[in-house]
Formats: C-alpha cells, structure tokens, sequence
C-alpha cells in the first residue's frame, strides 16, 4: 500500500506549528508563502482533516493536527537521525571528539581504554573535560560532548553503569580528629568542611552529602581539597581511589558513626544518542569493555 503523505509535508506542518504563522514557517523552510498554503492544503485534502486554523494572527495547529503532529514528530527525528547517519558514513569518522568526565570518576578507568582508542583511530583527536555536579549534567542536556561519564543518570538519556566510587570522611595526620578513635555528627559540626565547588552552577549549586559544618572551605577541585587538607585546615569526603594515591601516613580515615564510606555511581552516556558519530561510538564501546570485569567484581 503506498503512502498518501510524504515527510517534507510533516516538516512543514511542524514548522507551522513551531513558527506560529505560515509566512514564519516560509521564511524558516525558504519557501514563498503560498506554497506552504498549497501543501497544507493537500495535506489536508489526503488526509481528510482540518490541520491548521487561524486565530487571530496566528496560524494554529487543530486539535486533530496536533494529535497528528505527535505521532509524525518521532519519524521526522529519525529521518533526521538517518541522514545524519548517513554524512557520517560518507565523511568517515570524526576529526575530534569530546569526553566529559566528572570529577569523581576514576582517570584509571578512562585512560588505558582511551590509549588504545586513540592507536587504532589516528585520524581522530579527544577532548577530555573534567566537569562536577551541574557542569556535567548541563554538558550533556546541551550536547556540548560526545560522551559524558556522569553520576546520576538523567531524563529522556540512556546510561550504562560505567562504576562505583567509594567516597570516605579523612583529616591531614595532623588535625586534632586524627586521634579520636570515634566520632558523630556533632563532632563534625563544629569543624571546618573542606567542600568541592559546583563548577557548573550559576546560582543554583547542586548539593551532595553532608553539609551541616558551620564553617565550609569551598574549592574549585580535590587536589586543591587534598593540599588543604593536609595542612590541616579541616576535614572532607574524597574518592578511596584518590587516596590510594597519597601517603598513607598523610591523612586518617574517621571512624565516623553511620557516615564511615558511601557509593557514588558513575554512568556513560552518549548525549547525542542517535546522532553520535562513528569514532564516539568505537571509544565508548572500548570504555564498556574495559568496565566489564569492574562491573562484574561489584556485583559479586
């Protein structure tokens, strides 16, 4: 059975509905106006239902045209989708791609899997960004990256667990909590708090933990959190991996009641989903390989 409709007439009646008037919808499509009318006309005509009216000045979409529009919007994002696809496979893969990682991720889990990424791919540079919190997520709702290794998955974007981070409360050897064999909340209140700055926030910073200190040491990143620290100038939650890094004899891990560690899961997302590129896709599936038996330990 073939079609009565065609997709260039669904993409005109988006348009209308997005442009708020033909003439908008022509300007937009570069059209002349009467073609647009034409079209619709037809459309209308094929379909045996009234699409648009006008109200005022504007031109609207009927309740039929909207309920129709719902339904036509997805097939016209995946014929975007295949079109994009298909430049892709004509272009070959990208010259450069981005990678946003958030700062709690482990770099032991993206730098081996990106080395050998970039030996079997020298025609394509990568861009790694650390970002944190709101950064991370505002990265990927603006499709400002080709992946993105965030914490907390976000809506209408599949995410791959990519991980667990294992956060711990720790002072410098030398702050006067290293010696108590246990602490509380209320121990902890009247210390200064050693706090990673949201560095994607304008005037809404995203909250994580515990944050009841009176007095808060906020930093843009952990090695400022860890120099900090170190010179005793109060306590903070850091990455086990990060530790596992330093001196053992530098810091001590508080024996904090009901606080002593908690996770953070980490997550891969390619924000562009169906639109990400050929070498983005070979990149994130060498991440998922190398997470494979790090995913499989946990949940053993």
């Amino acid at each position: 059975m073939s079609l009565k409709t065609t997709l260039d007439q669904w993409h005109t009646l988006q348009a209308v509905d997005q442009a708020g008037s033909i003439q908008g919808a022509a300007a937009v499509l570069n059209k002349s106006h009467t073609t647009l009318i034409y079209g619709i006309k037809k459309l209308e005509s094929q379909l045996e239902v009234q699409l648009v009216q006008v109200v005022g000045r504007r031109a609207v979409l009927t309740e039929q045209g909207q309920a129709l529009l719902r339904r036509a919007a997805p097939m016209l994002e995946q014929a975007r989708d295949l079109e994009w696809m298909a430049r892709q496979l004509a272009e070959g893969a990208e010259a450069q791609i981005t990678l946003a990682m958030d700062h709690l991720c482990d770099r032991r889990w993206l730098y081996p899997p990106l080395s050998r990424f970039m030996a079997r791919h020298p025609g394509t540079s990568v861009r790694v960004r650390e970002t944190s919190l709101t950064g991370t997520r505002n990265a990927v709702a603006q499709q400002r990256c080709d992946l993105a290794i965030i914490n907390v998955p976000m809506g209408n974007h599949l995410a791959e667990a990519f991980g667990n981070v294992t956060m711990v409360p720790v002072v410098g050897s030398h702050h006067e909590l290293a010696n108590r064999s246990e602490l509380n909340n209320d121990d902890l209140t009247s210390q200064t708090q050693i706090v990673i700055r949201d560095l994607g926030a304008d005037e809404q910073a995203q909250d994580v933990g515990w944050l009841k200190a009176q007095q808060r040491l906020t930093v843009d990143n952990f090695d400022h959190a860890w120099e900090a620290l170190i010179a005793g100038a109060g306590f903070c939650r850091l990455p086990e991996h990060l530790l596992a890094q330093r001196p053992p004899n530098s810091f001590v891990r508080l024996n904090l009641e009901g606080g002593r560690r908690y996770q953070v899961p980490v997550h891969l997302v390619r924000p562009k989903q169906a639109r990400t590129g050929l070498a983005a896709n070979a990149l994130y599936q060498e991440l998922m390989q190398d997470a494979g038996p790090r995913l499989t330990a946990g949940n053993n």
